[in-house]
């Protein structure tokens, strides 16, 4: 059986870069094979993939529709067109970038800098950091409000949100959370903050009004250990009734409902499910999985896995272009 990397070889870069203009492709970081994979979302095959900087990670789709990895060990990020498959920059991101955010307008990339505990300002244009903050020990998630005045931090070690206001900055305020925060999402009514905790076993709901934990949702997954629920990755629907929360070592996406802060339903995915995206008509929803190398693709309205595509090994992002 063919691996990723050899289809790709075997389609060369003309062959790659006509597939990646087919409409419906998820792109997958991959922090093993320097590289992304393409999946048609169709017929949910591996199509190619794209070489990319060292140890590709959180990746994300910009204002101006070009594609953004951020690569940890090349202290960089490349800006990919989807439309050709082709890097077209690559920017500077500090030491260890590993998760990042833009501004509304796309002009500022805010990056974690896990090594150097810091938060920085990245102009998107040139790649030169504007600003740097100090935060908590191993910054990891970051999320911008969608006015763009507000900046929030994730420190793993010192289990805190840090809220940052982005005119000033500087840290306005921190929020004790679960242990080891990651990731972030906020409603699309921008009132609420939603923040895994992977050592916890929880979600965190911060009020963006007052900066307080309103609320933790905790889960239980039947057969595996506490220690394996271990919550990374989370989206909402675009009208923010529901949240997706991959589940780390448990092996399941969590269906919750927001309103009530209710899990509805949990789907049996691969191995360390990571982080998760949903494509443009939030009908599937898309699950990396770390350990067993591959994506689970769910089907929303059945809560129910429907494929499990190879891709490169230890799969980090995912982000489905339509």
């Amino acid at each position: 059986m063919k691996t990723p990397r050899r289809i790709a070889a075997a389609l060369g870069l003309a062959g790659c870069s006509a597939l990646a203009t087919a409409q419906g492709t998820a792109w997958v970081s991959s922090e093993k094979d320097d590289a992304l994979t393409l999946i048609d979302t169709q017929t949910l095959t591996v199509k190619g993939t794209v070489p990319t900087c060292k140890r590709a990670r959180h990746l994300q789709r910009m204002p101006d529709g070009l594609l953004m990895v951020a690569c940890t060990d090349s202290n960089a990020a490349d800006v990919i067109d989807p439309a050709t498959a082709k890097a077209v920059r690559r920017l500077p991101l500090g030491d260890e970038p590993e998760a990042f955010d833009l501004s509304p307008d796309g002009k500022t990339i805010y990056v974690s800098n896990e090594d150097e505990a810091e938060a920085s300002f990245v102009d998107a244009a040139t790649g030169k950091v504007l600003k740097s903050i100090k935060v908590g020990q191993e910054p990891e998630g970051v999320k911008v409000s969608a006015d763009g005045k507000t900046l929030y931090v994730t420190s793993e070690v010192a289990s805190l949100v840090h809220v940052i206001d982005v005119a000033q900055g500087k840290v306005v305020r921190n929020v004790k959370v679960g242990k080891r925060p990651r990731r972030m999402a906020i409603t699309p009514d921008g009132k609420e903050l939603w923040v895994t905790n992977e050592l916890d076993a929880s979600v965190s709901v911060v009020s963006t009004a007052s900066h307080e934990v309103v609320a933790t949702l905790r889960f239980t997954v039947k057969g595996a250990r506490a220690e394996d629920i271990s919550p990374v990755g989370i989206t909402l629907t675009k009208d923010g009734k529901r949240a997706f929360v991959a589940l780390g070592r448990a092996n399941h996406v969590a269906f919750v409902d927001v309103a009530a802060r209710k899990v509805t339903d949990l789907v049996l995915v691969g191995r360390r499910a990571w982080n998760v995206a949903l494509d443009k008509a939030e009908a599937r929803l898309w699950v990396v999985n770390g350990l067993s190398d591959d994506v689970t693709v769910v089907d929303v309205a059945g809560a129910k896995a429907i494929k499990s595509i190879p891709v490169g090994r230890v799969p980090y992002g995912v982000v489905v272009v339509e």
